[in-house]
């Protein structure tokens, strides 16, 4: 009855938006991309406008947070000057090489355990507490086990990105369809056969799903890392103009950081989308 009611009140408005239009190269026009675009950029720009005002009508300290167009001022002389362009390569290279790392442990290993439930049930406890560890309580003993060069920083940055890859695929793997399963033993397949014809298809937007909260969480640890015995790095550098009350171009450094870790989670989610068309495709249908 509902279901009616919705149909007829469409098929209504449908009917008089196409009495009230007239013809002509408007009416072949779609707003829609603009909408779109409207909506999602209406938070960052009404979040823009205030950190804009309130520092310009005292209503916050211009010290503490100075307006965004001094911010954007600052950042555009480091580029201008190369200085961030330095300190961005080396974080680059640092989080990619820790994710990398990171992600090609977990998600083999992660597999393994959930394609092995007695061995999962028997490690569980262990990385469930290895996993609830701070990693930023445990940055000293890495430092103590591996210096302040490279080596205790690439450590942190894999330790912070092992987890979530590692618990989204035993997660994925463990919720396949049985009748998925099922299917395939029936037919006779070998078990290596449906691991990566059936299992390891059926895990993958789970797999995706931790591969992004593990980038996440490798850029989140390498702020961390570069602001102790580093002498390079967005987090270096955010650090050093803070020492310095260079409060501008603190914030700068920190616009730089968020652009890199929304620029990685934009290109994974496409990344997704193109992996798990099957997906999409079978819920659209």
């Amino acid at each position: 009855m509902i279901e009616h009611v919705i149909n007829n009140f469409r098929r209504v408005y449908q009917n008089k938006q196409t009495a009230v239009s007239k013809p002509g190269w408007l009416t072949n026009l779609s707003f829609a991309p603009a909408v779109n675009i409207l909506e999602k950029t209406f938070g960052i720009v009404l979040v823009l406008l205030v950190w804009e005002l309130a520092p310009r009508l005292e209503l916050i300290d211009p010290f503490l947070l100075p307006p965004f167009s001094e911010v954007i001022q600052s950042l555009f002389r480091m580029v201008v000057s190369g200085e961030i362009f330095r300190h961005f390569s080396i974080s680059i290279s640092r989080s990619f090489t820790g994710f990398f790392v990171g992600i090609g442990i977990a998600i083999p290993l992660g597999i393994f355990m959930g394609w092995y439930s007695k061995l999962e049930e028997v490690v569980d406890p262990l990385v469930q507490a290895c996993r609830n560890s701070s990693v930023l309580a445990l940055y000293p003993v890495f430092l103590l086990f591996f210096g302040l060069g490279e080596a205790s920083k690439m450590a942190i940055i894999i330790w912070g990105t092992i987890w979530p890859s590692l618990l989204n695929t035993i997660s994925g793997v463990k919720n396949t369809d049985p009748l998925l399963i099922k299917a395939a033993r029936s037919m006779g397949v070998s078990r290596l056969t449906l691991l990566y014809k059936v299992i390891a298809p059926a895990s993958l937007p789970s797999i995706l799903t931790g591969v992004r909260l593990s980038a996440a969480s490798s850029i989140l640890v390498l702020v961390a890392a570069e602001m102790i015995g580093a002498n390079a790095g967005l987090g270096f550098m955010i650090f050093y103009f803070e020492e310095r009350y260079a409060v501008p171009e603190m914030y700068a450094g920190i616009i730089t950081m968020s652009l890199l870790g929304v620029t990685i989670n934009y290109l994974l989610v496409a990344l997704e989308k193109r992996l798990t068309g099957w997906k999409e495709k079978f819920v659209g249908d």
